[in-house]
């Protein structure tokens, strides 16, 4: 049987360890509650942009623009994941659902390009040799659109120069504080079932942040006029909406990491005060065996000296 000091210890452990997770429960609550209204606000800014595109995706001056065509090259993976653990199975469900799809793919390491948004991600597949190119680490929640142009200006500039033929950016959707789902999304090539997907899967069923209803729905052209001219005015136009999808995939996968985290400290606080209590049981049994042992010794003596 476990020693007085040793269980004592224990509690003492436990009862720490429950005060470190119940501070971050409190700190992700703070940072999540944040996180998802930023997430929420975008999305119909997202969606709005992205049904921008999905509307002219049809007309013939964008059927014929680079970013509508699959090249030869390999393929892009911009994988977004979290700088930190104790969030879950968040990060291993964007890992598990990103070397799903290059196999769905059928693809080798050496035709994989990878653009890391989060140490997670960056870490577990350089580990696994394949091709990280770019790597961004600490990203603040407050990050900016224009920030992340770092990373799709390097898509572009690789698909320009044929040496990737696609991008699919793999995150976290935020569906609730206690369900985010992995998903993926291929945003290079262009194609129409893509953004018809990307803009119904960004809006939520209900809410105010719901689409509009059937009737009210805008309807897509047989054709657009473009002044200047189609090529300057895409040329400034797909690239911009191209970087509000991956900008809003990072503002979703904050939103998820907060979420993910809080509920798993909440859950490692719970189980803390459970073992506490279980121990404090456990060491009240200790004693009282000890002393009943102790007061059957001194009975047992005072027998024997009579």
């Amino acid at each position: 049987m476990a020693s007085l000091k040793n269980i004592k210890l224990k509690i003492l452990s436990v009862k720490k360890t429950s005060t470190v997770t119940h501070a971050m429960e409190a700190v992700s609550a703070v940072k999540m509650r944040k996180s998802q209204e930023r997430a929420l606000s975008g999305r119909m800014y997202a969606a709005t942009a992205l049904s921008v595109l999905e509307r002219i995706s049809g007309t013939t001056d964008v059927r014929g623009h680079a970013l509508m065509q699959e090249r030869g090259g390999k393929s892009c993976f911009v994988i977004v994941t979290s700088d930190k653990g104790l969030a879950g199975s968040l990060n291993s469900g964007v890992v598990r659902l990103a070397e799903q799809e290059i196999l769905r793919r059928d693809l080798e390491k050496q035709d994989v390009v990878v653009i890391a948004i989060g140490r997670r991600g960056g870490d577990y597949f350089a580990s696994r040799g394949y091709d990280v190119r770019i790597k961004h680490e600490n990203m603040s929640d407050g990050v900016s659109e224009e920030e992340m142009r770092i990373v799709t200006d390097k898509v572009l500039e690789w698909h320009a120069a044929g040496e990737i033929g696609n991008c699919v950016v793999v995150y976290t959707n935020f569906l609730s504080t206690f369900e985010q789902q992995p998903t993926a999304r291929q945003i290079v090539p262009i194609t129409a079932p893509m953004m018809e997907q990307m803009v119904a899967n960004i809006r939520p069923a209900r809410g105010k942040y719901s689409p509009l209803s059937a009737m009210d729905r805008v309807q897509a052209p047989k054709a657009y006029t473009i002044e200047p001219d189609a090529g300057s005015v895409l040329a400034l136009l797909l690239p911009k909406l191209l970087n509000i999808a991956v900008f809003h995939a990072l503002l979703e996968s904050k939103a998820s990491e907060h979420s993910a985290r809080m509920v798993a400290m909440k859950n490692a606080t719970d189980k803390a005060r459970d073992m506490s209590k279980t121990l404090t049981r456990t060491f009240n049994k200790v004693r009282q065996a000890a002393i009943t042992r102790e007061v059957s010794e001194i009975t047992s003596g005072i027998e024997a000296m009579r």
